[in-house]
C-alpha cells in the first residue's frame, strides 16, 4: 500500500501546473490582443510568458502578431493563466528558475574545442585567399574559368 501511495503523489507532482479542460481550450478565442492582455495583466514579459508555457521567446511574439496560433498543451496552458493570479505567476516563475539552476551544466569536450580551432584555421586560409583576388593564369582566370583577353 505503501508504493501504491507513493506513485500517487509522484504522479501528481510530476503533472503540469497549467492545464486546462479541453472543453475550455476547445472554447477558447485567443486572439493577438487577447495574448497581449493576459501578459500585461499578468505583469510578465514576453520570456517569462515563453518560460511559463515552454515556448521560445519567438514564438510568444509570433503569437502576439498574428502569425501564429498558440497550439495544443501551449494554447492550454495559456487558458490556465488566466484563472492565476499575479502572485501565484511569480512563484511558479521563481520555481522554474530555481529547478533551471539545478540542473547539471554539460563540460565542454576538448574535441569541439579542436574542432573549432581547426574550423578557424580554415577560414583564415580562406580569408587570405579572397584578399589576393582571383589568380591570372595566362589566358584565363581560375577562380571564374571564363575567357580573358591579355593585358
Amino acid at each position: 500500500m505503501n508504493r501504491l501511495a507513493k506513485e500517487i503523489a509522484e504522479s501528481k507532482t510530476k503533472e503540469p501546473k497549467l492545464a486546462a479542460s479541453p472543453e475550455e481550450v476547445k472554447a477558447s478565442r485567443l486572439t493577438p490582443v487577447r495574448i497581449i492582455g493576459l501578459r500585461k495583466k499578468l505583469g510578465i514579459s514576453q520570456r517569462e510568458l515563453g518560460i511559463l508555457t515552454e515556448a521560445s521567446l519567438g514564438t510568444v511574439a509570433s503569437w502576439e502578431k498574428g502569425k501564429f496560433k498558440p497550439q495544443g498543451e501551449k494554447k492550454a496552458a495559456l487558458v490556465a493563466l488566466r484563472r492565476i493570479r499575479k502572485r501565484d505567476v511569480r512563484k511558479m516563475l521563481k520555481e522554474k528558475a530555481a529547478a533551471k539552476e539545478k540542473m547539471p551544466v554539460p563540460k565542454k569536450k576538448k574535441a569541439n574545442i579542436q574542432k573549432r580551432k581547426s574550423a578557424k584555421k580554415i577560414n583564415k586560409k580562406s580569408e587570405k585567399i579572397l584578399r589576393k583576388g582571383p589568380s591570372f593564369d595566362g589566358k584565363f582566370f581560375r577562380s571564374t574559368d571564363s575567357f580573358r583577353q591579355p593585358y
